[in-house]
Formats: structure tokens, C-alpha cells, sequence
């Protein structure tokens, strides 16, 4: 059947229940949560703040919102029928493709019979005598459970700078992560505050609508062309008849990527195996001289910064490859004062999030298109019709922030979350995220977070990790129960031991580099303690660790 939204309205009436699992949040953690509990006959309710299934991809409704991960290895794995009778029609997918698949599995496994819709958690307190959790929602649920599970997301609690006079505004403000549902006019005058991942995206999208688009810029983004195409049938074909050794081989990569390619045959690389073509000797940026890394350029494009395998790790060769992407820009756009705007300078490529765009740059050669770099000429307020800046008013029918997130904690710090003794979450982590793999934290028994900080997360595919993490996690349910255990809990230097590996692999990479302020370091939130918050140690590694912790007793958890 078509898969629609679920938009009837829950009944008004409180709903008390005790279960064995209480998960927040039906993206597609929450989702297959409902699908591994129910195999391993565990009751389980979700809490749901949004009227449907999807997440991420049910609020960032964003013009131009796009995975940048392809569409045949963004999917779950769980379900041999799903791989086979999903179809996707481009190589990485757009939003409401996404959000379709999401709706078709929901409908596929009866998912949303497990699921409360438009009902946002308030609360959520551990109670020692009964060693239960009660969550709390703003309809007034009362739910116990033996377990609570934070599937949230790393990219969920939406950033909305608090700029003066921003409640004056008299025209449409948005946000591209809480985009609404009905179509957005977008033919009038129109700014866009920011140039990250949703910026990047929209910008070109909105200026082929808007009468005139005014971007926004503090900070410019190292952006590479996305080379997304429609979907051939040969290479889905080739993918559904490979997908356990894709599978497999995403399990055990750096990045939750296989490396499958038609084009080179069906070989997939094994654990630990290396391509044939790999060379022995490191391929190196700083060893060439100016003229020859002109001509890599000319040879490679945005490929050397893959090819040269010095780039994201030597400040030297790194700086070397980022004159070259600045000497591209300027070839690409047309007014000198805009591609000066538009380049980036002073931070290592590699130390944010990498983004994929679809001519952004030529975006800003349309002649209704302009850039305020408000680094230089700073918003000071906004008016009821516009953004007055230090030089200038500039008059608007739309606002969007495209801001981003106060990300891998910001979700979790909007609830009110109390372990033993009443410790509040957020005061636990008032001086930054402590967690023992990303999966508890000390104080907390039996509270799991799925993708939390100090697991790969957004440094990998997410889907892969919210597999991986949630079969970890109901696997260790069921090892209790089997053992006649009621918690498991993880010790404060377990989560100091895990917090000192996480800041040893990340130092000397671009991500922490002196000059690199990123959301991965929290640096986009005002007040936010700086603290890298992922772990980069590779996907492969992180998975084996978490496995070798499961099967070698819960080295660093109590279990009572």
C-alpha cells in the first residue's frame, strides 16, 4: 500500500504503561528498536514528538535536503526482503525519498503500533527502589520501564542564534532543521543565515525561486560537488545481488561504507584487505613542487584531496591542497569580491563536516544572488522587515536559519534526565559529554544512548551505527535477563579511560587542529564546553572494541 503519514490524533486521555523498553525518539534508531524488541520479546513503547516515522529526514524538509551517503548502502540491513523490493531513483537520495522509505518500513513491519506520536518527553527519572525508569511527556504519559533507550539523534535539537529583535520579524522565520509541511513561498525577498550542510543545500535551490536571495556568511564552507544522477538499474541490480558481502564489508570499514562499485567488478574488499591498486608508497602532496600540484589539479580534481594521503594529515600538504580549491573558486565565480566572500582561509580542510553540493558556487554568479559576509559586516539586529547589519538594512519578505544543530547533546539536554540520586544529566555534563562508548554513562544504569558522544556516529554512515548500536544494546538485555540481572551500568573511570582514547585518536588530526572551530567541538553553540565529541578512530575499530567488551564479560560495566 502507498505510504502515507500517520497524522491521526493520539487520544487526550494519559496513558500509563509499564514496559519492558521506553525509547524516545522514532527516527530510524527508534524504528529498529521496535524490530530487534520484538524479536527478542521485549515490550517496548517509543515516544515520538513529530506525527510520523523519519527523524531527521521528518523535520529537515528543507528545498535541496539530500543524504550524502549512496542511497543502495543508506538503508537498513536487517530485512533481505526490504533490500530487494526498495527501489531508489537517485544515487543519493533526496529528503522526501527518504522519509518515503522510512513511511514504507513503518507500514512494511506494523511499526507504528508501538509508536506515540505528537507527544514530546519531559522527563525521564530513575527510581533506585524499583530499579525502573518513568518517563514523563508533555500529554501527561507516565511510562515505566526497565530500560531507556535515548535514540534522539546527533543532529536533532535545531540552533536558533538568539539574535536581537528576532521575535520583531514580521515576515516568515524558519529553520531548515524544523521545516514546515505545507509548501513555503518562497518568491519574495529572501535571506538565508548560513552557508553549512542545510545552507549549502537550500542556497542554490531557494535562488531559483526567490525574486532576490540575500546569503548570510560568517564562516565560508569547504563544499565539493555531490556528482548525484538518477539511479541506473544495473548498479541497483549489481547492489541487491552483493548486499551480504556489502553488508559485511560496511561492518568493518573506517567509515560504514563498502567500497562496492559495478564498474570494478564485484569484488568487495574483505576486514583488513586493501585494493590491488593501493600503492605501497604513500602518494604525497608536499613532495611536489608548484607546477606539478597545478597539474594534479588539472589531472584530479577535487579527487586529490583523497588521492594524496598527506592531505588531512600534514598542515602543510592540507594548506597546499586548500590553495588550490581557493584558485577553483575564483575560476568559478565571476565577481572578484564575491569569490573572495566565498573562500574559505584560515582552517584546515577536513576539520568540519564535509559537504556535498549541487552548483552552489554558480549560484552565486545569478545575478539575483548576493553575500553579506557578516564577519566583516556583522548582523546587529533584526527588524520586522529585514536584517540591519553594521553598514546597511536589507529588506525581507523570508528569513531561514540554516544554523544548524546543538549537536550529540543538545536532544538529550532539552529533557529532563535524573539518575541516581537525582544527578541531573545535564549538570553531569556541564563540563562536557562523559560516556563509556557511547552508549551510558556513569550514574545512569540501564539508560542507553544510541550514536552518543564518543561513538562514530556522524563521522560514519549513520544507519550502519544505529544498527550496530541497537543490537548491542538489546543483546545486552537479553544477556541480563538470561544472566538474572536487573542493571548494567558503566563506571565513572570506565568513561574516564574511553574519554582519554577518544582525545588520543582525534589529536593531530584536522578535526582539532588550533584554527578549526566546528560543531564537532561544539563551537558553533554560545557557552558549549570545546570538546571533540565523536570518536574518529574508525567505525571497523569502535565496533570490534564494543564487541570484545560484550563478549568478554562487560569489562567496564557493572552488572547487579
Amino acid at each position: 500500500m502507498p505510504e502515507t503519514e500517520n497524522v491521526a490524533a493520539r487520544p487526550a486521555e494519559v496513558h500509563d504503561v509499564d514496559v519492558d523498553v521506553v525509547v524516545v525518539g522514532a527516527g530510524f534508531a527508534g524504528m529498529y528498536l521496535v524490530v530487534r524488541c520484538r524479536a527478542a520479546g521485549l515490550s517496548v513503547v517509543v515516544l515520538e514528538a513529530g506525527t510520523d516515522v523519519g527523524g531527521t529526514w521528518y523535520w529537515n524538509r528543507y528545498p535541496g535536503a539530500r543524504c550524502d551517503v549512496v542511497s543502495m548502502e543508506y538503508s537498513y540491513s536487517f530485512s533481505s526482503e526490504l533490500e530487494q523490493e526498495w527501489d531508489w531513483t537517485e544515487a543519493m537520495a533526496a529528503q522526501p525519498e527518504i522519509l518515503r522509505y522510512a513511511r514504507h518500513v513503518a507500514d512494511r513491519f506494523d511499526l507504528r503500533r508501538d509508536i506515540r506520536f505528537s507527544t514530546r518527553v519531559t522527563s525521564a527519572a530513575f527510581e533506585e527502589s524499583a530499579d525502573r525508569w518513568t518517563v514523563r511527556t508533555d500529554r501527561g504519559d507516565r511510562i515505566t520501564a526497565r530500560h531507556c533507550v535515548m535514540a534522539t539523534g546527533c543532529l536533532s535539537a535545531a540552533n536558533l542564534p538568539d539574535i536581537p529583535g528576532r521575535d520583531t520579524f514580521t515576515g516568515r522565520l524558519l529553520h531548515t532543521g524544523n521545516w514546515p509541511k505545507e509548501p513555503v513561498d518562497l518568491s519574495g525577498r529572501v535571506g538565508v543565515i548560513g552557508t553549512g550542510s542545510s545552507g549549502v543545500q537550500a542556497i542554490p535551490v531557494i535562488a531559483e525561486e526567490a525574486a532576490h536571495l540575500t546569503v548570510f556568511q560568517r564562516t565560508p564552507t569547504f563544499t565539493f560537488p555531490a556528482n548525484n544522477r538518477p539511479m541506473k538499474p544495473e548498479i541497483a541490480a549489481a547492489y541487491k545481488e552483493h548486499y551480504r558481502e556489502v553488508r559485511e564489508a560496511q561492518k568493518w570499514s573506517a567509515a560504514g561504507m563498502s567500497g562496492f562499485s559495478p564498474s570494478r567488478g564485484t569484488t568487495i574488499l574483505q576486514r583488513g584487505e586493501r585494493r590491488s591498486d593501493t600503492p605501497s608508497e604513500p602518494r604525497l602532496l608536499a613532495a611536489l613542487d608548484a607546477d606539478e600540484r597545478r597539474a594534479a589539479w588539472d589531472r584530479l580534481g577535487f579527487g586529490i584531496f583523497t588521492y594524496f594521503k598527506d592531505v588531512y594529515r600534514d598542515p602543510v600538504a592540507n594548506e597546499y591542497a586548500c590553495a588550490l580549491y581557493r584558485d577553483h573558486i575564483r575560476s568559478v565565480v565571476a565577481d572578484p569580491a564575491t569569490a573572495e566572500a566565498l573562500t574559505p582561509v584560515g582552517y584546515p580542510v577536513g576539520c568540519k563536516r564535509q559537504v556535498l553540493d549541487t552548483r552552489f558556487y554558480e549560484t552565486f554568479n545569478r545575478p539575483n544572488v548576493d553575500v553579506v559576509d557578516i564577519a566583516a559586516d556583522p548582523i546587529t539586529t533584526i527588524t520586522p522587515d529585514g536584517v540591519r547589519t553594521a553598514r546597511r538594512h536589507i529588506e525581507l519578505d523570508t528569513l531561514v536559519f540554516a544554523t544548524g544543530f546543538d549537536a550529540m547533546t543538545g536532544a538529550l539536554d532539552r529533557i529532563d534526565v535524573a539518575g541516581r540520586s537525582g544527578t541531573r544529566l545535564r549538570d553531569y555534563w556541564a563540563e562536557g559529554p562523559r560516556t563509556y562508548l557511547g552508549l551510558q554513562v556513569a550514574g545512569f544504569p540501564n539508560l542507553f544512548t544510541v550514536t552518543g558522544p564518543g561513538s562514530p556516529s556522524v563521522l560514519a554512515n549513520v544507519i550502519v551505527a544505529i544498527e550496530q548500536h541497537v543490537d548491542w544494546i538489546v543483546d545486552t538485555i537479553v544477556d541480563l535477563d538470561a544472566r538474572g540481572m536487573r542493571t548494567i551500568e558503566t563506571t565513572a573511570e570506565a568513561e574516564a579511560r574511553w574519554g582519554a582514547h577518544v582525545n588520543e585518536v582525534a589529536a593531530g588530526t584536522m578535526y582539532t587542529a588550533p584554527t578549526c572551530a566546528s560543531w564537532y567541538l561544539g563551537a558553533n553553540i554560545e557557552g558549549k564546553p570545546r570538546q571533540f565529541l565523536p570518536y574518529v578512530g574508525g567505525f571497523a575499530r569502535y565496533r570490534a572494541t564494543c564487541d570484545r567488551v560484550r563478549t568478554e564479560g562487560y569489562d567496564g560495566f557493572v552488572l547487579t
